[in-house]
């Protein structure tokens, strides 16, 4: 049987990917950022008649991270995360830094220690969940995105570093889902300590600017990229999305920077226009 860890199980697409695996017949530590969480946890496995080993694991904290580290892992699945919406020009410094705490910082520090497990035995795998915004960007999102791009650029880094041990690496690129994470961050302005009337933006009323897709579409290709089933390094997991998001990553070869110079970006607009948890297709 395999080990598998993932975090950031308590909610969202790593939450339905630790049932899918389990129910698959892998062993899965289900790891959560608080204890609430851990019995929210202990419930939704006995409802739905699954066996799940739930652990209290915080990416940022040192102690929470020595503990997981001890532990043999077969497949360790980085999935913890937050986002921080708001345009760069207005996001205050210590949000800047805790989005890099909890998406870049904690989860190599986590990925270190059992990295070091995987080099002694020689085998392993190591999955970095980042997202479509790790290849390109969005208006309000770029914070978030700059975080998954550093995950991008840390997983293909160790992919060359690792493989010479058996350990492999691979990232998973999800685009929008309709799980509440996206919307949460464009609540983030909310808390922040400024001066509101300094900021360039008037964030009550902006929102996410796409359309979102059904969770539950996406646990079965996360579980494949665990498994193996799905062999790629770069895994984008959104239906019919990943021709899209080639293309466009393309165009940045040929922008110019005067483009659009004076004019409202479609996608900012977008995010004038667009209602809070819109589903794709919708009306």
């Amino acid at each position: 049987m395999t080990t598998v860890l993932i975090t950031g199980a308590g909610s969202g697409l790593n939450n339905g990917a630790a049932f899918e695996l389990a129910e698959r017949g892998y062993e899965v530590i289900a790891c959560v950022q608080i204890y609430p969480q851990v019995r929210s946890l202990e419930l939704q496995a006995k409802k739905r008649g699954v066996k799940l080993r739930i652990e209290k694991i915080d990416v940022t904290s040192e102690g929470d991270r020595r503990r997981a580290m001890s532990w043999d892992i077969d497949v360790l699945v980085n999935g913890a995360g937050i986002i921080e919406g708001g345009a760069i020009v207005d996001i205050p410094a210590e949000n800047m830094r805790r989005q890099f705490e909890v998406n870049v910082i904690g989860p190599v520090l986590l990925t270190q220690g059992i990295a070091r497990r995987m080099i002694a035995r020689r085998a392993g795998k190591i999955i970095f969940m980042s997202s479509v915004v790790g290849i390109l960007s969005g208006p309000f999102v770029g914070m978030y995105g700059a975080s998954k791009h550093a995950l991008e650029a840390i997983a293909d880094t160790m992919r060359m570093e690792l493989q010479e041990f058996g350990i492999q690496v691979a990232v998973i690129n999800p685009g929008p889902y309709l799980t509440g994470f996206n919307d949460a961050g464009f609540l983030a302005p909310a808390d922040w300590q400024d001066d509101p009337s300094a900021r360039t933006f008037d964030y009550g009323k902006l929102a996410f600017p796409f359309e979102q897709f059904e969770p539950s579409v996406a646990f079965g290709s996360i579980a494949d990229v665990v498994t193996g089933k799905a062999a790629l390094f770069r895994n984008v997991i959104t239906p019919d999305l990943a021709g899209g998001v080639r293309e466009q990553s393309l165009k940045v070869w040929t922008r110019k920077s005067e483009d659009g110079l004076g004019t409202r970006d479609e996608l900012v607009q977008k995010s004038y226009e667009m209602k809070p948890e819109t589903p794709v297709g919708s009306k």
